[in-house]
């Protein structure tokens, strides 16, 4: 089962030619997650050919307009194509009064459910099926647009079983639940058959971090610890460090500082400024720290593979 990112765009502030505003999906088996929502994301979904229709969840770091100028025309576009389904967003709450003000001023309504989840200023949980977990937390950017990071979890799943050798100890079916929990079984004779030798271990969970204008403070590597997959924002290149912290950015040697403080595995550099038409210095500056290191472009794809455990 997938565990997907898709890059639409990984600009900032202004657009370039090369690379679209801030938006990303996340296809968490067959969840789709829209994360940020910046200037022209819609076409960017057709694009690159992702299912738009079974985003349910819309993920808005700030509000600052190279992260969700392209929500409402994306709404918009829902609601031409017949949407019935309820579609989650979750944010600032005063993102909910900008969209209902763009509705009034159009005279237009959407024809599915519009649900707005309010983010605060405290880390926690937002989300949470079956099958994963979202959390939040706060990053420092301007006092004005206060930012939240986001980290999405696989929870742990069920052992497997080893069919075979609950045939061979005569578990019954009744069992089974509670071996794939973990629980050893013991026979009628009173013997303790471990549970190791009944099943085998699931893959291990996976996770992505996204994280997203913001000042690099080492604090901020306790949200994530341990994450595979890192996003991390990386406007300047390390020469304007100074530059990145009046304007409350990271540079490419703070996002890689990131990845290392929190064991992340891997780490994706995003969120170019325009004056980098061709990235590739800030992703040297970062592998000379946490070597494995890439650079988004749109339309980018990185895929976290099941892996198996003994």
């Amino acid at each position: 089962m997938k565990f997907e990112l898709t890059i639409l765009g990984c600009g900032s502030a202004v657009p370039t030619l090369q690379r679209n505003a801030a938006a990303q999906v996340l296809n968490v088996l067959e969840r789709y997650f829209l994360i940020d929502c910046g200037e022209g994301t819609q076409q960017q979904l057709r694009r690159f050919k992702v299912p738009y229709n079974k985003i349910n969840h819309i993920f808005i770091s700030h509000l600052h307009g190279d992260h969700f100028f392209g929500l409402i025309g994306l709404l918009s576009s829902f609601s031409l194509q017949n949407r019935r389904a309820e579609l989650h967003i979750y944010s600032d709450k005063r993102l909910e009064e900008i969209i209902e003000f763009q509705l009034k001023v159009m005279n237009s309504r959407l024809n599915y459910p519009l649900i707005f989840h309010y983010l605060d200023r405290e880390p926690g949980l937002i989300y949470e099926d079956r099958m994963m977990t979202v959390h939040a937390f706060p990053l420092k950017h301007r006092y004005e647009a206060p930012v939240t990071g986001f980290l999405f979890a696989e929870k742990e799943k069920e052992r497997n079983i080893k069919r075979e050798m609950t045939d061979a100890f005569h578990v019954p079916v009744a069992f089974m639940h509670r071996l794939k929990k973990g629980e050893d079984f013991i026979t009628s004779e009173g013997e303790v058959i471990a549970n190791s030798r009944l099943t085998t271990a699931p893959p291990a969970p996976r996770s992505y971090a996204y994280m997203t204008d913001t000042l690099f403070r080492e604090s901020f590597a306790e949200y994530v610890q341990g994450v595979d997959l890192l996003y991390h924002e990386s406007t300047y290149g390390n020469e304007f460090e100074g530059l990145a912290k009046e304007t409350f950015h990271s540079t490419a040697g703070q996002a890689a500082r990131m990845a290392m403080l929190a064991e992340a595995k891997h780490l994706l550099l995003g969120h170019f400024s325009s004056r980098y038409p061709d990235p590739t210095p800030l992703l040297e500056q970062a592998r000379e720290i946490f070597p494995n290191t890439d650079l988004c472009y749109d339309g980018a794809v990185f895929e976290l593979p099941a892996v198996k455990r003994g």
